[in-house]
């Protein structure tokens, strides 16, 4: 693997390709038919975003299945172009499903474009502040707790379609949409329930044929469609009975900027920040993995930045929020793609197919659409992860079931929130757990020479407190409990501060109201040795002035020498 420089700005790899000193030349012929091969595999996944992102009766201005299209287009040529990752193949992302449908349903459709085009400007901010190094600190149980919940919510979305409900569209909400489904469960479509469950089959046992130039969705809904075309009075719904005739057909649209109202522009905040945040998580986490696949680096800031141009370019074309996308981009690594051009020909490949191919692609069955999102979802779940729940520890499966709980049962927005703050408190707890308070006696021995204490006369009237490890809020406590442990406040306390690494606000208060009751009862506070960070603290809040400067040793010897001065 390449060694990684230091993360810039914004760098886009596309560049290299006029700066290739010592490199082997660009294999144009692998690239080109690398990106048509994406192309392929990306085309029923943009079908079936679209698709499945839009809530019927929603005012659109574009068919559902080209705003899919469009969006896989656009992101796609951009993220490549301008991204940090030689290999990142974008567009539109099942992950994004969820909370689509909930701002449109909220805040229609122009909701939805106002909070992608804030989500770019989130997303290009958090790439020139230098953030995209701290994304990977997001706890593995959130994010594994709501990918694994939006897969389920997209398994429930996708069942009407799928099954060929004769009914109206299902209520958003998980038990209402539960209890829909029980309720009209014998108004399905034996026939789109059969070949739904072939599509889904013949998309999972694909892989065993091992062409992989040739997609197994693009097979499934190839024989789905020819179904349809033979069989022609079974009732099976297709993409252009359910959009009409031209829901392909229109052409590429012309920009235009949404209609921004300023009133509604609060209360998307938090949405687009929601978008920001899991199109950020989305884009790294499919960059390290194309990263394991090819050998490369990429560079985070640089992602983030053309992931932010991204989501501002697609709704001036009435397109959805995209990101990096990790199934394209694997495919795009194993058909041989090593530069940005893979990425480009991809979107160009798209495009192709939206001007030429539009008329053949409205009598591919909803049910072939919707096998290949149910494929999506059961392989984007992290089913192994819950059913290890009960041998991880039980901070990390609360943290997990919670944010997986949330997300099938309220919305992704919540889920997040909710799941990092819970994470937040107990990665807290974790570390106030590992600091300890303990006594230090003339037996203690785990210490270098000048600070061990074995051996070492400890005066009467003195008694010594050894900190080990952070000292934040949750481990001040304990220092205040070992002290009444040991029987309230000597005439001089010696606090062994060499083993503390880092402190927050609540250890400094802490501090300061055990120095200010020993001052009060005329008692003196020794502090030995004390590292960087805590003392700058000290010295910023006051605290060196307030605890007497002349009371801060280097050592623990030292800070004996002091205390029978003290006691003199």
């Amino acid at each position: 693997m390449k060694k990684s420089s230091s993360p810039s700005l914004f760098r886009p790899r596309f560049l290299e390709l006029w700066n290739r000193k010592g490199e082997e030349k660009i294999a144009w012929g692998t690239e080109i038919i690398s990106g048509m091969t994406v192309g392929l595999i990306a085309l029923p996944l943009a079908l079936a975003l679209g698709i499945a992102s839009i809530p019927a009766g929603a005012d659109t201005g574009l068919p559902a299945p080209a705003i899919g299209i469009i969006t896989a287009i656009i992101a796609g040529a951009l993220i490549s172009a301008l991204g940090g990752s030689r290999v990142q193949i974008g567009g539109p992302t099942a992950a994004f499903i969820p909370i689509v449908l909930l701002i449109i349903q909220e805040h229609g459709f122009q909701g939805l474009l106002i909070s992608t085009l804030m989500a770019g400007c989130i997303l290009i901010v958090m790439g020139l502040t230098r953030m995209g190094t701290l994304i990977k600190y997001i706890p593995w149980p959130v994010t594994s707790g709501f990918t694994t919940g939006i897969a389920v919510s997209i398994m429930l979305s996708q069942i009407p379609d799928l099954l060929g409900y004769r009914s109206g569209g299902a209520p958003r909400e998980f038990f209402e949409k539960v209890d829909w489904l029980i309720e009209h469960a014998s108004l399905l479509n034996p026939v789109t329930s059969v070949l739904g469950v072939i599509c889904i089959a013949i998309i999972l046992l694909w892989p065993k044929f091992k062409l992989k130039r040739i997609p197994g969705s693009i097979v499934a809904m190839i024989l789905a469609t020819f179904f349809v075309l033979i069989w022609k009075d079974t009732g099976v719904e297709t993409i252009a009975s359910k959009f009409g005739a031209g829901a392909l057909s229109s052409g590429f649209p012309q920009p235009r900027l949404p209609q921004i109202d300023w009133s509604m522009v609060r209360d998307l905040i938090g949405p687009a920040t929601a978008i920001a945040i899991l199109g950020a998580i989305e884009s790294l986490l499919s960059a390290v993995v194309a990263d394991g696949l090819s050998g490369d680096r990429h560079d985070s800031n640089t992602e983030l930045v053309a992931q932010g141009v991204a989501n501002l370019c697609c709704p001036l074309f009435g397109g959805l929020p995209a990101t990096g996308a990790i199934a394209r981009t694997t495919a795009n690594i194993n058909s041989g793609g090593k530069t940005p051009i893979s990425g480009i020909v991809h979107a160009f490949t798209l495009l192709m197919l939206m001007l030429i191919g539009s008329k053949w692609a409205g009598m591919i069955p909803m049910t072939a659409m919707s096998a290949v999102l149910m494929v999506v979802a059961i392989r984007m779940g992290d089913w192994h992860e819950l059913s290890r729940c009960l041998k991880m520890p039980r901070s990390d499966a609360l943290v997990m079931i919670t944010t997986f709980g949330l997300t099938v049962v309220f919305d992704l927005v919540v889920a997040v929130e909710v799941g990092m703050v819970l994470a937040a408190m107990l990665y807290i707890r974790r570390v106030s757990e590992t600091t300890q308070v303990s006594h230090v006696t003339d037996q203690d021995m785990l210490e270098r020479p000048e600070q061990m204490a074995q051996g070492k006369t400890i005066p009467e009237g003195v008694r010594v407190f050894r900190i080990f490890g952070p000292f934040m809020f949750g481990a001040a406590e304990k220092m205040e409990a070992a002290m009444e442990a040991s029987g309230g406040f000597p005439q001089v306390l010696i606090l062994r501060l060499h083993l503390v690494t880092a402190m927050d606000t609540t250890g400094l208060n802490a501090l300061e109201s055990l120095v200010e009751r020993m001052q009060e009862h005329h008692k003196c506070v020794i502090l030995s040795g004390v590292h960087l960070q805590p003392l700058s603290m000290m010295r910023k809040s006051g605290f060196v002035d307030k605890a007497g400067f002349e009371n801060f040793t280097a050592t623990f010897d030292e800070a004996l020498e002091l205390s029978q001065k003290r006691l003199e």
